[in-house]
């Protein structure tokens, strides 16, 4: 393709020629096997002149555009990068709510490394990793697990949802529009563990909306949809800026909580990375 390409954008193939250090019937025979090869005219020959045809043109697109990628990708075998890559999984929450706040200083009392982060809900794919930031109760063999928070699950709505829906007490929520999580997760809470674990019947909620997303969850409460459910240690940002405020004091805990896990096999840079974003943590 590298004739072709030369011969289209000089316009000749004398040109070319000497462009690529070969001789003008070999710049004009490679052409001509193209064009037999794909059964079609690229050029429309004149005296001493060449012009592309339309089909010429169209080819000439997508020529240059795989001569840059081989270009780019040639340019990066060159440029080996020596610093250790670092797999980190998070799930999506965590992701966003607890790691981004956290990974610029663990990251910069580090040694130069190459961050290769994984969101996923799946916890098969974040098992992939050498660190990971999981949901659960803290038995991942393979791994050692160091446990971030425990789960302490309470509503959240936003301060002006409150002045036209007061809450006061747990009761006050079977009559809320709740914005739930579907039970996707067999170890998270949704509204109906939530009420349950509250002493109250779930069968006499009222819920508005459904997502398979807690982020999703949370953004709709965010917009004053209604009331939702949040992990404490997710949203010290919202609650200490006021866009979320807790209508009531009551909380359910659980056995699990979040964990950093840190593969047993895990080189050096991760290893280090894990304890900077621990340290992070207290």
């Amino acid at each position: 393709m590298e004739p072709f390409e030369a011969a289209a954008r000089l316009g000749s193939f004398t040109r070319a020629a000497d462009e690529l250090s070969v001789t003008q019937s070999a710049i004009s025979q490679r052409v001509r096997k193209l064009e037999a090869l794909l059964d079609t005219a690229l050029f429309v020959r004149g005296h001493r002149t060449i012009t592309l045809t339309p089909e010429g043109r169209e080819l000439l697109i997508g020529v240059r555009a795989a001569l840059q990628h081989m270009t780019a990708a040639t340019r990066a075998l060159r440029q080996r990068d020596d610093r250790p890559r670092v797999r980190l999984g998070a799930d999506t929450s965590m992701a966003q709510l607890w790691l981004t706040p956290r990974l610029a200083p663990a990251l910069a009392d580090s040694p130069p490394l190459m961050l290769d982060l994984l969101a996923s809900d799946t916890e098969s794919e974040l098992l992939t990793a050498e660190i990971a930031l999981l949901h659960g109760a803290g038995d991942w063999p393979g791994f050692t697990a160091t446990r971030l928070f425990a789960d302490a699950v309470f509503p959240v709505c936003t301060q002006e949802f409150l002045s036209h829906t007061p809450l006061g007490t747990p009761e006050d929520l079977l009559t809320a529009p709740l914005i739930d999580l579907d039970y996707t997760h067999w170890n998270w809470m949704n509204w109906g563990i939530w009420l349950t674990e509250a002493g109250l019947d779930p069968t006499r909620a009222t819920t508005l909306m459904r997502t398979n997303s807690y982020m999703a969850q949370l953004d709709a409460a965010r917009a004053g949809l209604g009331v939702a459910l949040a992990w404490e240690g997710q949203l010290t940002e919202d609650l200490t800026t006021g866009r979320l405020v807790r209508p009531i004091d009551h909380a359910v805990t659980t056995p699990f909580g979040y964990y950093l896990i840190l593969r047993d096999t895990a080189e050096p840079a991760a290893r280090h990375l894990a304890q900077n974003l621990l340290r992070a943590e207290t």
